[in-house]
């Protein structure tokens, strides 16, 4: 791939842009001759993980030889070769060693030792004056990384002119970035290709098939649509094309309800406000099947006994095997599936509604400006399924990232509960018992989630908040329907119920 650069700040942009895509074991050689701008580009790369400061000091590793970033987004090094006069002196530099868990960026790489695992990109510098002939080179992940990025630069070719930044997402495949442009609006481009089936894990069905985990983009234009026409801040779909999975959304802000519980913000008129738009959503009849654009439409499923029990399978499946080493015997596992068998009648409501089911503090941005139920920003709401209302109010209250004040926790659920006490149908006690049943499932789930994010993915930051996801299980089977499942979990996996940190 050819790319012409008419100046310095165009080929600072581009290895900007192609920082979007780094990860670990990624590694970026640089070559041209001297004065080519392999020194700038390699700046501006590790600047733009550096959330694009320009004050971001990146002294040349010339006589250093190798320059180590760990205060970056990744962390990255960048070496200079130019010195060295054998690949043996390289070698003995612990590149590879380095690529384990850095990005890499490489300047005069003819020396580097052969059969280094690495994603490659190789970017070739020429010309004369402020122009550059960019030519690059993927090998690896880089060469799905570079079509992408095609893909997305294709996409925004009809939206005014932008500069692209990385987003932080979650931990899904799904991609975010956030986009500068003139106008201040600054939308949010999300990345979400459809997603292939994973291997079949029970009677021949894919996990997300079974899960009902959303499939691709439809199912964000069709749920944020509605949402947003029934008056929720749900972010507004400003432009979709279904086909290669992109979309550009309205940018609800940086208020996320996490960021500011951690920041030790006072969070009760967010959390109250929060409870506000779940008793409103109670009041409404849900489709099972909205509009997705294009002639599609999207299809909400029922969180089904097979949907919460292959969910809650994630704890024998991951977690035992985390604190174990091997999977339990299959009497364990039969005798938990009869234990959760037993409770499922207790999540079934009458009138099912939307379950957001990641109705928590990262999905949840507050936007004090606007009024009312619009106060409160939803994201992340595509693999909502047809369930019981107590689902969301537990997941907001019991969350599993960030520690919500106990007081503030029961506020809210009484809050919740005076605002639909007037409902001639409202069972409150049937309700508890719901949110007690739910929220030890879902404590279940996150604990299998967190072991599999470490075990299988190496994002061993989840590991962290098996703590407070532990409490929350064992807060939640204090309620006398869970007696058999708190038995079953003193008898088989007491350490679920006294994860340390």
């Amino acid at each position: 791939m050819l790319i012409h650069s008419t100046s310095p700040a165009e080929t600072e942009a581009l290895a900007a842009r192609l920082s979007l895509w780094a990860r670990p074991g990624f590694l970026v050689l640089l070559t041209g001759d001297l004065g080519s701008g392999k020194s700038t580009f390699a700046r501006a790369f590790i600047r733009a993980l550096a959330d694009g400061r320009d004050d971001f000091d990146v002294p040349s590793p010339t006589f250093t030889l190798v320059q180590a970033y760990d205060e970056t987004r990744l962390p990255t090094f960048h070496a200079d070769l130019y010195r060295l006069t054998s690949t043996g002196d390289a070698a003995e530099l612990g590149l590879g060693d380095l690529l384990q868990s850095h990005v890499g960026l490489v300047e005069w790489p003819e020396l580097l030792p052969q059969g280094l695992t690495a994603d490659i990109l190789r970017v070739s510098l020429s010309g004369s004056g402020e122009e550059r002939n960019v030519t690059l080179a993927a090998e690896g992940a880089w060469v799905k990384a570079l079509a992408r990025d095609a893909e997305i630069e294709q996409f925004l070719r009809s939206t005014q002119p932008c500069t692209r930044h990385f987003l932080e997402g979650d931990a899904s495949a799904r991609r975010y970035e956030w986009l500068s442009v003139a106008d201040g609006s600054d939308p949010i481009l999300m990345d979400m290709p459809m997603r292939p089936d994973g291997p079949p894990v029970k009677d021949g069905k894919p996990y997300s098939a079974i899960a009902h985990l959303a499939e691709g983009l439809p199912a964000v234009v069709g749920m944020n649509t509605l949402l947003a026409a029934r008056g929720y801040s749900a972010p507004r779909i400003l432009r979709a094309d279904l086909k290669p999975g992109l979309a550009l959304i309205e940018n609800l802000g940086s208020r996320v309800y996490g960021k500011m519980l951690l920041a030790g913000e006072d969070m009760t008129e967010p959390m109250l406000a929060a409870a506000d738009v779940l008793a409103d959503m109670a009041r409404f009849s849900w489709p099972t099947e909205v509009p997705a654009g294009e002639g599609v439409v999207h299809r909400i499923s029922p969180y089904d006994t097979e949907a919460l029990l292959i969910e809650a399978d994630l704890l024998p499946s991951w977690f035992w095997a985390y604190l174990h080493g091997a999977a339990p015997p299959a009497s364990v596992n039969a005798s938990f599936a009869g234990v959760w068998r037993k409770l499922m009648p207790h999540t079934l409501q009458a009138r099912p509604q939307w379950v957001l089911r990641d109705y928590h503090s990262p999905n949840l941005l507050w936007i004090p400006e606007r009024k009312g139920l619009q106060r409160v920003g939803l994201i992340d709401t595509q693999d909502a399924v047809m369930g019981h209302a107590a689902y969301d109010l537990m997941s907001m209250t019991q969350d599993a990232r960030v520690d919500i004040p106990e007081a503030l926790a029961e506020k809210t659920v009484a809050h919740y509960l005076s605002l639909r006490s007037a409902e001639t149908d409202f069972d409150r006690s049937a309700f508890l018992t719901a949110y007690a049943v739910l929220g030890a499932q879902r404590a279940t789930k996150i604990l299998g989630i967190f072991a599999r994010l470490s075990k299988r993915d190496g994002k061993h930051g989840y590991l962290r908040h098996m703590p407070r996801v532990s409490r929350a299980l064992a807060r939640n089977l204090a309620h006398p329907v869970l007696a058999e499942l708190k038995q079953w979990y003193l008898d088989h996996l007491p350490e679920a119920l006294s994860v340390k940190a």
